[in-house]
Order: structure tokens, then C-alpha cells, then sequence
């Protein structure tokens, strides 16, 4: 693992020779904290595959999770274009933050897809304020998930019909219903849009 990471740290630029090492889930792509390294809390991550630290407060090399046993396993670094400052790819074990939460910014280590997600978010919140009356999912919902799969078929067949067509913005618009219906009918299966990720994953390996 050692000649994997062989960069020009800067670690001279700053007085005490640390340079910043901003930690992120290598999975989620989630900042989890943000550490210090010296050369020798680098070469030791290098070395044993967990992120080392030099701690200020402790003033010595600090290996995360030397105590909790909530190590961060060393996947990457990547060094920043000024050669000062580290971005540190972990798969992290357990909880970073010593305050027991995922992330020192007290968030969820949760696999996002941007808008995706929130517009799953946004389908869950209908579904569970279930207002038929002013709401197309909370309605749709209420019909039963035979009422949801039929039309997650009905936009399958417009998409496959719009797609021997020249009208390519027909083609996107019934590609978005059919996309939304279809996260529609996962949470009426009681999934989400990472269950079929994980499947893909696997797959793909």
C-alpha cells in the first residue's frame, strides 16, 4: 500500500507541519471530519491502512478509533492542487465523530443521489401525509399498488413509443413519468432507489 501513495506534500507551508485531512466515506462520498497529518501520521497511514492523525490536544500520533474501535480503513488520498491539504477516502467502521453520531456535523452517513433522493424524500412525505385530496402520489397511493404498477406499464409503453419518434422532448418528458412512477412503485414494494443500487452493485462486480 506504501508506494501507492507517493506525493509532494507541502508540509512545511505551515509553522507546525501539519496539513489539513478532510475524511471522506470512499461509498457515499459523505465529508465524515477533518484531521491534521504530519509526515509521520502519513507514513504510519500508509504503513497500516488506518487514518492516523497527529493529535493537537494529545500532541502525538492519534490512529482513529485506537480506543472506540471506530477505525477509518484507509482506501485513498488524493492531494489537493497547492500540496497542502489531503482528502483521505475511508470505509469508515462504525461512527466517526467521538459524540457517537456518523459525521462530526451530526448527519447521517447515508448514500445520496442528489435529486433523486429528495424527490424520493418528497414522494415518502406525500405518502405518509396520505391527503388524496390535494396530493397526485397520496391519490395514486390510495387506488393500491395495482393501481401504481399499471401505470409505471402505461409509461413504459409511451417511452418505447416515443423512442421510435423524432420528438426527442416527448421522449424526455415520458421518460420522467416513467422514472417518477417507478420510484413510486418501489416505495409502494417497500423499497428505495439504493435497494435496486445494491442489486446493480453486485452485479457489477
Amino acid at each position: 500500500m506504501t508506494n501507492k501513495f507517493v506525493m509532494n506534500i507541502d508540509f512545511n507551508k505551515n509553522p507546525d507541519g501539519l496539513v489539513p485531512a478532510i475524511i471522506q466515506d470512499a461509498k457515499t462520498k459523505n465529508v465524515l471530519m477533518l484531521g491534521y497529518m504530519n509526515a509521520e501520521a502519513f507514513e504510519k497511514t500508509k504503513a497500516s491502512g488506518l487514518v492516523t492523525f497527529f493529535s493537537r490536544t494529545k500532541n502525538r500520533l492519534w490512529t482513529k478509533g485506537e480506543e472506540s474501535g471506530n477505525v477509518l480503513n484507509l482506501v485513498d488520498i488524493k492531494l489537493d492542487c497547492d500540496n497542502d491539504t489531503l482528502l483521505v477516502l475511508v470505509n469508515p467502521n462504525g461512527p466517526t465523530c467521538h459524540k457517537g453520531s456518523d459525521t462530526c456535523w451530526n448527519e447521517e452517513n447515508k448514500q445520496s443521489y442528489g435529486f433523486l433522493t429528495a424527490l424520493e424524500n418528497t414522494i415518502t412525505s406525500r405518502i405518509k401525509n396520505a391527503d388524496s385530496q390535494k396530493s397526485y402520489v397520496a391519490s395514486l397511493f390510495a387506488k393500491g399498488i395495482n393501481k401504481v404498477a399499471q401505470k409505471v406499464g402505461e409509461e413504459a409503453v409511451e417511452v418505447v413509443i416515443e423512442a421510435k419518434d423524432n420528438n426527442d422532448e416527448l421522449f424526455l418528458e415520458e421518460s420522467a413519468d416513467l422514472l417518477f412512477h417507478y420510484l413510486m412503485l418501489l416505495q409502494a414494494k417497500g423499497f428505495k432507489l439504493n435497494d435496486v443500487i445494491k442489486v446493480l452493485k453486485e452485479r457489477h462486480k
